[in-house]
């Protein structure tokens, strides 16, 4: 008997909302009208056009990532994909590796490496805290691992690993790779690759790029290519393989058809980057995030990260009491049209500020949606004394800078 035609079926213009949705939450971000144009393009995968394409790209990206390496490739999936690209090119079965954990993407690179099998000792860091550096060099001592993974911005609790740089120092005194999951904040703070001795750098294109989700990014230093290039086992995985991938990325062989639309929407995301520049981009972010973080104080309501160890490109909320995360939400995507994220077990929602979400209007939009949402929902909320300070802590930074 042969299936039958379903029925029912509607075009995507009766199925999406009227009005589209602020998505203000943990990714993915709003994108440029250049980049969703670049994205609708179809072009040949191996022709000359996406050569150009590809040199760009690259060109782009090492001034992104700060590195002067030539390995830096595009991967067809998510910021997981890159992420797994780099763990399974780096750590080989049986490796010991020291898996600093502070919240569920640190977990996932754990896990990853456990998927290959390899020795993982995971240095559990307290929740809502950065890792400290004396128990990472304690924890290095003691099991000597050969590969170091780490978050640099933890957006499940909205902590930042503020002593990134120290702990690749003591990786490199110790000839440890280290494998650094960037992908909510590259580009949005600074970052820099080569001056820290990263051996490999995953990003995401939805996130702080503000591209289309599943198409990523993962740059290796010359000393993790040296390594993987060293290998003389056949890894399991065929896509991932980073010396297949390196075949179409820098020597114009065919590996899989590339998602080309994909990787011109990148290309275009990566330009709007550079021509705004890395220090403007820093600012605007640091500018946004901490009028909204002032904004959501003012209001009444608390912050969920201490400042010092607080991740500004995803700023997280406690919950009021009495108030469910799940009915917030609903409240401020069905009746203010902004959505922002809920998170993995802990009782806080998280807010956005990565790419086009670091804009005034879109802060401003955000904060008064969360602060009628929470009204509604019985909160006593000081709405216009939020909105104050979200105002005046911007005009602080336009006129009087950061200081």
């Amino acid at each position: 008997m042969p299936v039958s035609v379903p029925t029912g079926l509607s075009p995507l213009d009766s199925i999406l909302p009227d009005e589209p949705l602020l998505m203000m939450g943990a990714g993915p971000v709003p994108i440029p009208h250049r980049v969703a144009q670049a994205n609708s393009i179809v072009i040949n995968h191996l022709g000359d056009t996406m050569s150009q394409v590809i040199e760009q790209v690259k060109s782009m990206s090492r001034y992104v990532f700060q590195t002067e390496s030539s390995r830096i490739m595009g991967v067809a999936g998510p910021g997981s994909a890159a992420m797994e690209m780099a763990v399974i090119n780096l750590v080989c079965p049986g490796m010991k590796v020291l898996a600093i954990c502070n919240g569920f993407f640190s977990d996932r690179l754990a896990e990853m490496a456990e998927r290959v099998d390899a020795e993982v000792v995971c240095l559990k860091v307290p929740d809502g805290v950065t890792a400290d550096p004396d128990e990472v060099r304690e924890a290095i001592a003691k099991h000597r691992p050969a590969v170091i993974t780490l978050v640099q911005g933890e957006t499940s609790n909205t902590v930042l690993n503020r002593h990134l740089p120290e702990i690749c120092r003591l990786a490199r005194k110790h000839d440890c790779l280290v494998i650094v999951d960037a992908v909510c904040t590259l580009s949005t703070m600074p970052f820099e690759m080569d001056h820290w001795g990263v051996d490999a750098v995953i990003t995401g294109g939805q996130k702080g790029l503000a591209s289309i989700p599943g198409v990523s990014l993962v740059a290796f230093s010359e000393r993790a290519w040296d390594h993987i290039r060293a290998r003389e086992d056949r890894l399991r995985h065929w896509c991932l393989d980073a010396k297949l991938a390196h075949r179409f990325w820098n020597e114009k062989a065919y590996h899989y058809t590339a998602p080309v639309s994909g990787v011109l929407a990148l290309h275009e995301a990566l330009r709007l980057i550079c021509r705004e520049t890395l220090e403007v981009r820093f600012e605007r972010h640091l500018r946004c995030s901490t009028a909204l973080q002032s904004g959501i104080e003012s209001m009444g309501l608390s912050l969920y990260t201490k400042p010092r160890d607080r991740l500004n490109s995803v700023v997280g909320i406690n919950v009021p009491e009495g108030v469910e995360s799940r009915r917030l939400l609903t409240h401020m995507s069905g009746v203010h049209r902004v959505e922002i994220s809920g998170s993995f077990g802990l009782d806080i929602v998280r807010i956005g500020q990565m790419g086009e979400q670091s804009r005034s209007h879109h802060i401003f939009r955000t904060l008064h949606a969360l602060g009628a949402s929470l009204y509604a929902l019985g909160v006593p909320v000081d709405i216009p004394a939020g909105v104050a300070a979200l105002e005046s802590t911007l005009d602080a930074y336009i006129f009087d800078g950061p200081g």
